[in-house]
């Protein structure tokens, strides 16, 4: 008796941690998540502490992932929160085949570096098994050829984006290769890699709903491994440092990548901060 009761107890403490580990991610989201009937996992960047005790500014940065589904009333949630530039993340048939819907008159770009491969990449995964999908995972992460070609021009429009103007990056699931872009935005701007982490795994708590029926979908429609297609909806820490593992073995740092292949030198670090911090 005693020893079910001592394993109902580790149940619950395991729980609580799981439960404090989460709140911990989201005990902010009735002010970062933006509610949208058309799109999930948008939201505010804002209010994240760097090092040195600044703030990244509220209202300023959005991530999320596809928008293409947007309603007249999630736009105008968009034009009230000022949000006038996007920046899409996907390649030329992923856009093309789901067009963001955009308020008249907002800017822009498309962002494909990388990304247009990845339907063969996906027809690639239906051969491999449980624990691989986490190999298959890290190995997509740890691929460095594509980003500067990607988040470069991401950089260039936050340094010149307007004071009064806010934007918005997204994917399609708004967790990979948002994911690092939100992850090399915050390091930039000296938020600790810890919170940078929490951030991202924040995705699993924002598009649980949408993960759990994607993955369905994957193992009904395209005959993949539910393990491995679990593994891909998840936003993991060992995905994410694996980019960054990846960044410092090829380039020293990533301040030393920022700086030689995003061409953020110190002047502009510093207009980063200038601009997003308060």
């Amino acid at each position: 008796m005693k020893i079910i009761e001592m394993k109902k107890s580790i149940l619950l403490l395991a729980a609580i941690l799981v439960a404090a580990t989460a709140f911990g991610q989201v005990a902010d989201s009735a002010k970062r998540h933006v509610v949208l009937q058309g799109a999930a996992n948008l939201r505010d960047l804002g209010g994240y502490t760097t090092t040195d005790g600044h703030h990244v500014k509220w209202g300023e940065i959005y991530r999320s992932a596809d928008i293409s589904k947007l309603t007249d009333a999630d736009l105008a949630v968009l034009k009230q929160r000022n949000i006038t530039y996007d920046v899409d993340l996907r390649g030329h048939k992923e856009s093309a085949q789901a067009p963001d819907r955009l308020n008249p008159g907002m800017d822009y770009i498309l962002l494909p570096a990388g990304s247009d491969n990845l339907n063969n990449w996906m027809k690639s995964i239906t051969t491999i098994k449980g624990t691989g999908g986490d190999s298959l995972m890290i190995v997509f992460y740890s691929k460095t050829d594509s980003l500067a070609l990607r988040y470069k021009p991401f950089f260039d429009k936050l340094l010149g984006l307007p004071a009064d103007q806010a934007l918005v990056f997204h994917c399609t699931a708004g967790k990979d290769r948002t994911g690092i872009g939100a992850a090399l935005l915050l390091y930039s701007l000296g938020v600790p890699y810890d919170t940078i982490v929490q951030d991202y795994e924040a995705t699993n708590y924002y598009r649980a709903a949408v993960n759990e029926r994607s993955a369905n979908t994957m193992v009904q429609q395209m005959h993949i491994d539910k393990d491995v297609a679990n593994s891909m909806m998840l936003a993991k820490k060992e995905y994410l440092d694996a980019t960054f593992n990846a960044i410092k073995q090829q380039y020293g740092s990533v301040d030393n990548y920022l700086r030689t292949q995003i061409g953020l030198d110190d002047g502009k670090i510093a207009l980063l901060k200038k601009k997003f911090l308060e």
